[in-house]
């Protein structure tokens, strides 16, 4: 019951951010692509980063929600026995999905966010792609980290899927707004 108050209180303010946004004037991209904004964010600073984005592009926000939450003691990365510890040591972890899948049909881009967990983009991403049909679509990876940069995690996700169209992804710690939109005006640029 908790969770779902939260889900939506996060719900109504990502769209009056989006409602204040257009009253300020703010200008997002205008493009003939279509973007949509998946992320997964354990603490939250990826979300911020998402929900940036998604006011530059116009796109829609997705948020991927694991099954079972996880906790402070599970994102614990000194604690070997910790449950992100255990399912970034397993390559074929895919941990469960919560709600309806993304609707990526409708889209051409698709900015794929994301804390960097051991070097690599946190198994649940897997899961999403996995998930859902994403040939020909252009799949363009962000992150958040604590000290890792983003090349290693997209360096795994080239590899794992060669087949999906990769662009280069963009370690956004600390970026303000500006640097978010002119980065992201590069990108739909070249759809």
């Amino acid at each position: 019951m908790m969770n779902r108050m939260m889900l939506t209180m996060a719900a109504v303010m990502t769209v009056s951010a989006a409602a204040c946004a257009q009253n300020r004037g703010e200008k997002r991209m205008q493009t003939d692509s279509k973007a949509l904004v998946v992320y997964f964010s354990a603490t939250g600073t990826t979300a911020r980063a998402a929900r940036t984005i998604a006011e530059a592009t116009g796109g829609t926000l997705y948020e991927i929600v694991p099954q079972q939450a996880y906790t402070s003691d599970d994102l614990d990365w000194r604690n070997r026995q910790s449950r992100s510890s255990v399912e970034m040591n397993d390559p074929q972890a895919r941990p469960a999905l919560k709600g309806t899948k993304a609707d990526v049909a409708a889209c051409d881009v698709i900015f794929i966010g994301y804390p960097v967990w051991w070097n690599q983009a946190p198994r649940i991403v897997n899961t999403f792609i996995e998930s859902h049909d994403l040939k020909g679509k252009t799949l363009v990876p962000f992150a958040t980290s604590g000290g890792s940069g983003i090349s290693g995690s997209v360096k795994a996700l080239r590899e794992t899927y060669p087949d999906l169209k990769w662009q280069e992804g963009k370690l956004l710690n600390g970026a303000n707004r500006n640097a978010i939109q002119n980065w992201v005006r590069d990108v739909m640029k070249k759809q």
